[in-house]
């Protein structure tokens, strides 16, 4: 397969050199095993970290909406961090865990702050799980920690890390197509995710028992402040991860179509998040298919919704490059 004149491997190689020549180490997930739970230490670290193994593969039933323990339902539906961070959270190009311990504190522009990997779950705990937040010396937040640790082993601080987030797409500089979207969705998805996209139960409602195949919209699923509910972070991982069990090799859809299809599903109704507005406070890095106010580039709403997108991003370079180029302001005299 050919991109823009060359491979997809000679890219990777150009970015692999590109890393090292600045001096970073290069860590591939592309061929890294995932860990075996049988092969995890014993003791004390061992023990906590099979309950972050269970948190992850069963969230639904240990801290889920339907748990026995009231006080234990920390997340608001019944998906697991699995439903989105595939193959126990080790899979490249499927938002894998494997080297964030090695990338954090790091800045992020949601809040416009440095925040710590607690702070990260939390994130996930009250948007992606549509929950309220962990308390940080709670044994859960500790379990989790301690398995984004134990899949991090051996990733040094500021490595590049091939393999993580979500494999870029060619983004179509057009408005996203609800109907080739719709129709995409009834021929690749529906048979999992259900004609209703309120996905397949494992068990019975109430049970805490989960999915087989999670909801795409509607009361049990992701929030509208996910980062699953942006359009572009969405088709990217549609591409390179369904229908199930596709790979980032043998990818199913095309760009154009995981976009469309993509966009069929954050058309639907799902839960709301309060407060949306305080995301991205420094208005310059909010990404443009952030799709919630306010705006700053005078785009229509639909725009950053459904796209075309080019014009947008060219817009948000544009700004970062006037910021970047713009003389520091002078440092406030000591008091």
């Amino acid at each position: 397969m050919r991109k823009k004149g060359i491979t997809l491997a000679c890219a990777a190689a150009l970015a692999t050199a590109h890393a090292l020549a600045e001096g970073k180490a290069v860590v591939s997930l592309l061929e890294r095993p995932a860990p075996a739970v049988e092969n995890f230490p014993a003791g004390a670290y061992g023990d906590l970290l099979r309950y972050g193994h269970e948190l992850t593969m069963r969230t639904h039933a240990v801290i889920g909406p339907e748990v026995e323990d009231r006080s234990m339902r920390f997340s608001g539906n019944n998906l697991a961090c699995t439903s989105c961070h595939q193959e126990n959270a080790t899979k490249p190009f499927a938002m894998p865990w494997v080297g964030v311990s090695s990338t954090f504190p790091q800045y992020r522009s949601r809040e416009d702050a440095v925040s710590t990997v607690e702070e990260r779950v939390n994130g996930c705990m009250e948007r992606s799980m549509n929950g309220r937040a962990l308390p940080l010396g709670s044994l859960e937040m500790k379990a989790f920690v301690t398995y984004i640790h134990y899949l991090s082993r051996g990733v040094p601080v500021g490595a590049e890390i091939e393999g993580a987030g979500t494999k870029p797409t060619k983004v179509p500089d057009r408005r996203a197509d609800l109907q080739a979207g719709e129709a995409l969705y009834a021929k690749t998805c529906a048979s999992c995710h259900g004609v209703d996209g309120h996905g397949v139960r494992r068990g019975a409602v109430g049970d805490a028992q989960g999915y087989v195949f999670p909801p795409l919209w509607g009361d049990d699923t992701f929030n509208d402040g996910a980062g699953m509910n942006r359009l572009l972070t969405a088709a990217r991982f549609v591409k390179h991860n369904m229908p199930q069990g596709t790979t980032f090799r043998a990818p199913v859809l095309s760009d154009e179509e995981a976009f469309d299809v993509a966009a069929y599903v954050l058309s639907k109704p799902r839960p709301q998040k309060a407060g949306l507005e305080n995301d991205f406070p420094a208005r310059w890095n909010k990404p443009v298919d952030a799709a919630f106010p306010p705006y700053v580039d005078g785009a229509p709403a639909d725009q950053h919704r459904f796209g075309p997108y080019p014009p947008l991003i060219e817009l948000a370079k544009q700004r970062a490059n006037a910021r970047k180029a713009a003389p520091a302001a002078p440092a406030a005299a000591p008091k």
